[in-house]
């Protein structure tokens, strides 16, 4: 069974700040950028690309959204950093019996410029999550029971990923890709707990998961128009984003989704199929329909 290799830069990052923290904003993100991420330029690169992939400026998204709020946030971000250097081995191991994978891992705890809580991706060719302490501090999501179900939300993207890769499968990037692969972590999720935990139900949104059960045939027929209408999708996932007043609905739509489909298919055919989109639409199809015909006979 695999291992996770935590490497931890908080540290680092409080020795930057305690320097910082007095200086103009813009020289705080200049010295974030070649002080307290110098020793991790891969880090550095795959933040800023992220940035330039979407045509946004992450300079401009640091002095905005971010570094205005990091001194208020240090309590949280410290609380996360620990729940997460305590947490992440266990459930790791957790995660690889309960889901059925085997792969090493690093799991990096950083403080970036708000790219995500959670990221699972590539650094140093090795299978990585990234936990963005900044997002989770912002989330309310700094507490054991909300990072277990990030944790595993994480590492359930990672699998997804690591299967693909080893039978030679791409990975996507347009709308019904976001909500498969987004689905697939949500369900992977549940299943390394055996529960349906949601770690969005956690923070400021406790009535997330009611209110998108009660929305559930808007919220599909929302997202077919968006799609339909050549409109980015960005609401139903974007954390700096809401819907109704509520973020990231579409962790929902997809979960629901993929849970329809686990009656048919192992976690793991779902994760290999090749055109998620023709699986998904006829599900959030039959949901719609299911609404108007409940409507038309009120």
């Amino acid at each position: 069974m695999g291992t996770c290799k935590l490497i931890d830069t908080f540290p680092a990052f409080l020795t930057y700040w305690f320097k910082a923290r007095d200086k103009h904003l813009d020289d705080q993100i200049e010295s974030w950028a070649t002080d307290y991420m110098a020793p991790w330029p891969e880090l550095l690169r795959k933040q800023i690309k992220d940035y330039s992939g979407q045509h946004l400026d992450w300079q401009l998204v640091a002095r905005e959204k971010v570094f205005p709020y990091l001194e208020e946030r240090l309590p949280q971000m410290h609380q996360a950093q620990q729940n997460l250097l305590a947490l992440s081995g266990p459930i790791y191991d957790k995660a690889q019996q309960a889901i059925g994978f085997d792969s090493q891992a690093i799991f990096f705890i950083y403080v970036g410029i708000g790219c995500g809580a959670g990221w699972a991706t590539m650094l140093d060719r090795t299978p990585s999550v990234l936990f963005g302490l900044e997002n989770i501090a912002e989330s309310g999501w700094s507490s054991p029971e909300a990072l277990k179900g990030l944790i595993a939300h994480e590492i359930a993207h990672l699998a997804h990923h690591i299967w693909r890769r080893q039978h030679g499968k791409s990975i996507g990037s347009e709308a019904w890709w976001q909500l498969y692969e987004e689905g697939v972590a949500e369900y992977g999720e549940s299943l390394i707990f055996n529960s349906a935990t949601r770690h969005h139900t956690s923070g400021g949104q406790s009535d997330w998961l009611n209110w998108c059960r009660d929305h559930k045939q808007w919220l599909a027929a929302k997202f077919v128009q968006t799609v339909d209408a050549g409109k980015p999708v960005t609401p139903f996932f974007g954390s700096w984003y809401d819907i109704c007043g509520r973020s990231e609905t579409g962790y929902f739509l997809g979960y629901e989704a993929i849970e329809a489909m686990a009656r048919r298919f192992t976690l793991r055919e779902i994760a290999l199929l090749d055109d998620p989109g023709l699986h998904l639409r006829p599900i959030l199809e039959e949901w719609i329909s299911a609404g108007e015909q409940s409507r038309s006979g009120e």
